[in-house]
């Protein structure tokens, strides 16, 4: 591993009279570098989505051929999840999240700037998947940050304040996508306007991260907030990645069932976001802009759901997070049977529905990684997070992408929401599992 990407050693301890002020100062630097990168991210994860239409009308690629472009995406992102978030728990944050961001920035840009790209397949895939790997370095090192500089007792409120970047960056993709429009005259913008911006962020959150408390001299979050420490652990610089994954995965038997759950989770979530601008485009025969603020509308709704579901899991459920999930999943599969059987020619319903749906998904989104962090002491909790990605995204996101495509080219629109519906009740199964972990959280 390169010297500066190494994490920092502890610092010695600074004055109990400063430990208070030094601690609420840094948590809300840390946290606003976190939630700034993490959204930025998301201006150029899925881009490609609200492309696909133009791809179908200019070049006449067909469904199942762009979807490759998708699962290119996926399956790197998956195992760049899992491997770089195994190497993030050794690493300082602040440099591997923005070493990330900034690679999958310069993608894009090639993207949108470099003529015949988008007219090929194969360029499309090549650099789909590197975009995917650079995006893998984003989701580990934050959940790291996070699990550092927040305890156990108030990570779900937290947590799900962190998630809500990503809506927040995901849900400008539909009005960067006018503004492009507007501005710059060709779709191709889509690609390129949100890159510069990125770049513009990744220097910001680079200069708000820290790396752990004990590296600026504070004590472990847990012992600040007066809570009992459940277990200690080697540090970053006593154990290897491998002994990482043995030590504190590879016998998880929670852990992997909620990796499982995350494919389900991730299938709806991008099943139904990746095909909405096409699906209401062919179906419900929505114009460009009302197509993108359809897809404006489901990621803003998850803001509400995380929260919700954040609170739910810290006030009412006392750190299990395994309850509010199962209740969003039965709104969710309601929703969707709701948006397939809406008859075309009724916006507002297909509108009520992508929200509901973007509302109740983004609840399992998120909590999945959060209980994943919460399954493995802190010095796993990028190689667990990204376990959970890695299926999610490999399996999950993959499967939205190429699956869904060649199941509406053969079967049409109901067999891509026979897949959903049947997705609502395996990931309900897989999550209900989890109900026999009972969190250890104390004070």
């Amino acid at each position: 591993m390169f010297s500066f990407l190494k994490a920092s050693p502890p610092s010695p301890r600074i004055d109990n009279s400063r430990v208070d002020s030094e601690y609420k100062k840094l948590r809300w630097q840390v946290f606003a570098g976190v939630f700034i990168g993490y959204a930025a991210y998301y201006l150029i994860r899925k881009n490609f989505s609200l492309a696909i239409p133009y791809l179908i009308d200019e070049y006449g690629f067909t469904k199942a051929d762009l979807g490759t472009v998708g699962v290119a995406l996926s399956l790197a992102y998956g195992f760049s999840k899992f491997i770089m978030g195994n190497v993030s728990d050794r690493s300082n944050p602040k440099y591997f999240i923005t070493i990330g961001l900034l690679g999958s920035a310069v993608v894009s840009l090639i993207f949108g700037l470099v003529p015949g790209v988008l007219a090929s397949i194969p360029l499309m895939i090549i650099l789909a998947a590197l975009n995917g790997w650079f995006q893998g370095m984003g989701y580990p090192p934050g959940a790291k940050t996070m699990t550092n500089w927040f305890s156990v007792s108030e990570r779900g409120v937290w947590w799900s304040w962190w998630n809500i970047s990503h809506n927040l960056g995901g849900g400008l993709i539909g009005p960067l996508a006018i503004l492009g429009l507007a501005v710059f005259g060709t779709w191709q913008s889509l690609f390129y306007l949100p890159a510069l911006i990125a770049i513009v962020l990744a220097f910001i959150m680079f200069g708000l991260m820290h790396d752990t408390p004990e590296s600026k001299g504070l004590p472990p979050v847990d012992e600040w907030k007066g809570e009992k420490i459940v277990q200690h652990v080697e540090s970053a610089h006593t154990l290897s990645s491998k002994d990482i994954f043995k030590k504190y995965i590879i016998n998880n038997k929670f852990l992997w069932s909620i990796a499982i759950a995350n494919v389900f989770v991730y299938f709806i979530r991008y099943g139904i976001i990746d095909w909405a601008p096409t699906y209401l485009k062919e179906v419900k025969h929505f114009s460009v802009d009302k197509q993108s603020w359809a897809y404006f509308l489901y990621e803003y709704a998850g803001i509400f759901g995380m929260l919700a579901s954040g609170y739910l899991s810290d006030k009412v459920f006392k750190g299990h997070r395994a309850p509010p999930m199962l209740l969003f999943l039965v709104g969710v599969l309601i929703a969707i049977i709701v948006y397939w059987k809406n008859p075309a020619g009724n916006p507002l319903v297909d509108n009520i529905c992508l929200v509901a749906i973007g509302f109740l998904i983004y609840g399992p989104v998120m909590m999945i990684g959060l209980q994943a962090a919460d399954l493995v002491p802190r010095i796993a909790t990028g190689t667990a997070t990204g376990l959970t990605g890695l299926f999610g995204y490999l399996l999950g996101s993959a499967s939205a992408g190429y699956v869904m495509g060649k199941l509406v080219d053969l079967f049409g629109w109901d067999g891509g929401f026979y897949a959903l519906i049947v997705s609502c009740f395996l990931g309900f199964l897989f999550i209900a599992f989890t109900l026999f972990h009972k969190p250890n959280v104390s004070s």
